[in-house]
């Protein structure tokens, strides 16, 4: 029988045995007293077993508060699995199987969701990214180096017009990708009609002269019916891109966007936090990031090396590797991995050697807009990085022939980088 597995990292005082038992159950067929409509059969046919069990520690405290208490927890990492049968093939669906309501469970004062492995019908009936890494760099037309990305600054404020005026400066320094801030969506100060019309023009104009037509991941994030709207805007002004914040549109939302779509899908991580930000209750990223990819995202963010948030560095190169990686034998769901929050010219070379290669998008908002030198003189900095990189050649030595990176170092602050992710 086709089986869907998931490892968790849990706690209990009833030890992690008979914890993992009370999960199987509440996600299956089970519930706290014995039903009469629970034969023998149906639980043979339906039940969620626990496959593994290895326990890790044990504490006098629990990680979390809880309903139920004792003496010492012991904690663990347990497989659960469950037939496919019980949800099918539905994504939405898996999820309420696999992060339900056992993170409310009185047993558990950990419980952490670490990986999921779907069986084969998944990647056979999943429509996967459309463009991924390869596509991508088709539509950009960088096939030699890191793509580097800016995020309009302010994130608010601005009118179209006004926003414009800077896409105008990033174009006649050729960035390859410029996007929304995940806080601009379609409010009525600077509506995403009016933005598209002002910046596909120039956007047109520069690959006229070019022959490359940059990016712009155009914030499409809303219900449903506005963001098949929204993609229809899109494509009729020839965008290459639409950018949703994926925790606010959820998995249906994201495979009606996939399935609506012709554009790039940009995917932002905003409330990301929520899940990652307590090493004893959560879903992993490496959970996310197959169900983003399995849905029909292009692009995920990944957090970035020495960033201003509280992931560490580890878990930053961990995400990045994963959403690169084939999923099973599937190359067609590679996804391109997106480096950013406070990202600078510092960054761009350990995230080439975390990765070991440069397909991955570098986004640098203030990292771009800040370049003492304006924003054109801040993308050629990031380029001239790059070239650092992949020649090897120590950034400092680099920057003595390129005004633009020696000032972008001067300007932004080295950052501090886990050296044993890179």
């Amino acid at each position: 029988m086709t089986r869907l597995t998931a490892t968790y990292d849990i706690e209990s005082a009833a030890g992690v045995h008979a914890a993992a038992a009370v999960l199987a159950g509440e996600q299956s067929t089970g519930t706290f007293v014995k039903l009469s409509g629970e034969t023998d059969s149906l639980l043979e046919r339906n039940a969620a077993t626990v496959d593994e069990v290895r326990i890790t520690s044990t504490g006098v405290a629990p990680a979390l508060p809880c309903k139920l208490t004792g003496n010492t927890y012991e904690r663990g990492t347990v497989t659960i699995s469950w037939p496919l049968e019980n949800m099918g093939t539905s994504l939405p669906n898996v999820l309420s199987t696999v992060a339900g309501n056992l993170f409310e469970l009185a047993e558990l004062s950990a419980v952490r969701l670490l990986d999921i492995d779907f069986p084969i019908e998944f990647y056979q009936v999943a429509p996967g990214p459309q463009f991924g890494i390869a596509g991508t760099r088709d539509l950009t037309g960088v096939h030699d180096r890191p793509l580097i990305g800016t995020i309009i600054k302010p994130s608010v404020g601005m009118s179209a017009t006004q926003t414009a005026e800077i896409v105008e400066q990033l174009l006649s320094a050729d960035v390859d990708f410029i996007k929304d801030d995940e806080l601009q969506a379609n409010g009525p100060h600077c509506p995403l009609s009016e933005r598209i019309s002002s910046i596909m023009p120039l956007i047109k104009q520069h690959e006229d002269k070019t022959g490359r037509r940059v990016m712009y991941a155009f914030n499409i994030t809303d219900d449903i019916d506005a963001m098949r709207a929204h993609l229809d805007m899109l494509v009729e002004h020839e965008a290459t891109c639409a950018m949703v914040s994926l925790y606010s549109i959820g998995l249906s939302g994201l495979m009606d966007v996939r399935a609506h779509s012709s554009l790039a899908i940009h995917g932002h991580r905003a409330g990301w936090g929520l899940y990652s930000r307590s090493p004893d209750i959560g879903i992993a990223y490496s959970v996310w990031q197959k169900l983003w990819r399995l849905a029909g995202a292009d692009h995920l963010h990944v957090n970035g090396l020495g960033s201003k948030f509280s992931e560490p560095d580890k878990i930053v190169a961990e995400s990045a590797h994963a959403v690169q990686q084939p999923l099973e034998q599937y190359s067609k769901f590679q996804a391109l991995p997106v480096y950013s929050s406070a990202q600078t010219v510092w960054q761009l070379d350990p995230a080439m050697r975390v990765l070991g290669n440069d397909d991955f998008l570098l986004c640098a908002g203030g990292g771009i807009m800040s370049h003492p030198g304006g924003p054109a003189a801040g993308v050629t900095a990031l380029k001239q990085a790059a070239e650092a990189a992949r020649n090897q050649i120590p950034i400092s030595t680099y920057a003595n022939e390129h005004p633009e990176l020696a000032d972008a170092l001067a300007t932004f602050k080295r950052p501090e980088i886990d050296s044993s992710v890179i």
